[in-house]
């Protein structure tokens, strides 16, 4: 629910009622994960997605209902051998949906929605499993461990969710909790979905270049945070990169060494010019952050690596360096270079192949796995 907190909180601040779908869990092959959310106002305006499109049909009027009758219900989708015709998903997965009106009351949620609009971090944990009275409860959590909102199971129940939530906020992930009632952390009887919302990871596109163009518009795409930065005003211009959340004029290491940067960060280093690369990557192989890729030919990335050896940088270093950077797809244009650097990124993320689908017998849909070491 919270990717929609953009367009739910401009919802809530119009006084709009209207219900949402999230998608609470998942069994084998589904298109979406835990916390992708179809929203429908009392006017029929829907956002979001659960399923792809499998079941948004039958989604769209359960919410619909929801806000007629004013309850909190969960419905499963899966796929029916017996009935070709049934509503479900014909990736041949299950989902479960909780549908939950917002016709008033829910203040946990709207603040949520609300800090999550703000692009500030927050957390928000929902019963999704168990008894009817508790279904639907909310409890939202921030970093620092306030919080708002309660699960209805008492203290020892909110404590136990506040300790999980925060620790998947701590990554950013989203995940099902299980607990027993009485708040202990033995599974049994309860389920929580907890929905983390971080503002959104970065991108530091290192050479005002035209792949730099291209790459900025394709990071964008992906939902990143862009930055470009170049040594050169002449080049790093907002003419230039329209679609740059930030322009800085600076020598690359300089920037990298005062800007702010997580593990979730990427860096793509388009510059393949020795005078800003080896300073460059000396200060970005220390770092946490989750890509590394580096423009240039196999001589430039043979010359590179040799010159990251005399400034000191380890072998072990040197095996996060991503170099030449992006997927082998034949890319010849800025744009199509930019798409094989971008695919390169998503696979590092999701742990994928690159390999093509066809033939290979792993699932398309794989659960999220816990962040990789870096």
């Amino acid at each position: 629910m919270l990717d929609l907190a953009g367009p739910l909180h401009a919802w809530i601040e119009e006084g709009r009622e209207f219900a949402v779908a999230t998608v609470v869990s998942v069994g084998g092959s589904a298109p979406r994960p835990p916390g992708a959310a179809l929203a429908v106002a009392a006017d029929g305006t829907a956002v979001g997605s659960v399923s792809g499109g499998c079941v948004e049909g039958a989604v769209y009027d359960l919410c619909l209902q929801a806000l007629q009758d004013g309850e909190t219900v969960v419905e499963r989708f899966g796929y029916s051998d017996e009935d070709a015709f049934a509503v479900g998903l014909t990736c041949g997965g299950t989902i479960d949906v909780m549908i939950t009106p917002f016709a008033g009351g829910r203040p946990a949620e709207r603040a949520a929605l609300a800090a999550a609009a703000r692009a500030e971090p927050v957390a928000l944990a929902r019963v999704v499993r168990g008894p009817s009275g508790l279904l639907g409860r909310a409890l939202l959590v921030r970093p620092d461990g306030s919080s708002e909102g309660g699960l209805g199971g008492g203290p020892e129940l909110d404590r136990a969710a506040l300790d999980h939530a925060r620790a998947l906020l701590d990554t950013g992930r989203t995940g099902t909790v299980e607990l027993s009632e009485d708040g202990s952390h033995c599974p049994g009887g309860l389920t929580l979905l907890v929905e983390s919302a971080l503002p959104p990871p970065r991108m530091i596109v290192f050479g005002a270049i035209d792949f730099a163009s291209a790459l900025v518009r394709a990071g964008a795409f992906l939902g990143y945070h862009v930055t470009v930065c170049d040594a050169r005003p002449v080049f790093a211009t907002r003419a230039r990169f329209p679609q740059a959340d930030e322009i800085v004029v600076d020598w690359p290491d300089r920037y990298l060494r005062r800007t702010e940067t997580d593990g979730r960060t990427v860096l793509c280093v388009l510059t393949h010019d020795a005078k800003f690369d080896i300073p460059l990557l000396t200060e970005a192989l220390r770092l946490p952050v989750a890509y590394i890729g580096a423009m240039g030919s196999r001589r430039t990335h043979e010359d590179r690596n040799r010159r990251l050896r005399e400034a000191g940088v380890s072998e072990r270093d040197l095996t996060r360096l991503r170099s030449p950077i992006g997927l082998d797809l034949g890319a010849r244009t800025p744009e199509e270079t930019a798409v094989s650097i971008a695919a390169e990124i998503i696979a590092v993320r999701h742990g994928g192949t690159g390999a093509p689908l066809t033939g290979s017998g792993r699932p398309i849909h794989r659960p999220d796995r816990e962040p990789q070491p870096v």
